[in-house]
């Protein structure tokens, strides 16, 4: 099980910064040997949503409000500790990132930019493809809408 908090950019300690980062780091870039640009600015605009599990960060995403990254409310950055995936915290820490937009963006579509090998997984969330497939940091991609009341 794991606790899922989330904060400002100001709120979070350095130490939960370094480990969000590593986090990151650790499944986009080595993991999934893509080379990109992770710190990108936006992390000062976005609320981020921590999974701690044992006094480390397992499960994270970054929420945006509508217009700061897209015409609609947004996740991003979604990733799981790879040795934590079996325990499905994926589902725990993206419902946990619905009802933080919810509550603090008071809305209910959000847009993704979903890896493609995860649709199912959004579906199961009740994200629905929009558009067609296309290449974000040379990996598959697509548009996701959730708008459930």
């Amino acid at each position: 099980m794991i606790h899922i908090t989330t904060k400002t950019f100001d709120q979070l300690t350095t130490t939960e910064l370094y480990n969000l980062l590593q986090l990151r780091s650790q499944v986009f870039v080595v993991e999934q040997d893509c080379v990109y640009q992770d710190l990108d600015g936006k992390d000062k605009k976005a609320l981020h949503v921590l999974g701690i599990k044992d006094q480390k960060i397992v499960a994270y995403t970054r929420i945006f409000k509508p217009g700061d990254y897209f015409e609609f409310s947004s996740i991003g950055r979604v990733v799981v500790d790879n040795s934590q995936r079996q325990h499905k915290y994926g589902y725990d820490i993206m419902t946990a990132s619905i009802n933080a937009i919810k509550e603090y963006y008071n809305t209910t579509k959000i847009k993704i930019s979903a890896q493609c090998y995860l649709k199912r997984f959004y579906n199961n969330l009740q994200f629905f493809e929009i558009g067609e497939e296309y290449l974000e940091d040379g990996i598959p991609h697509i548009a996701m809408i959730y708008d459930k009341k």
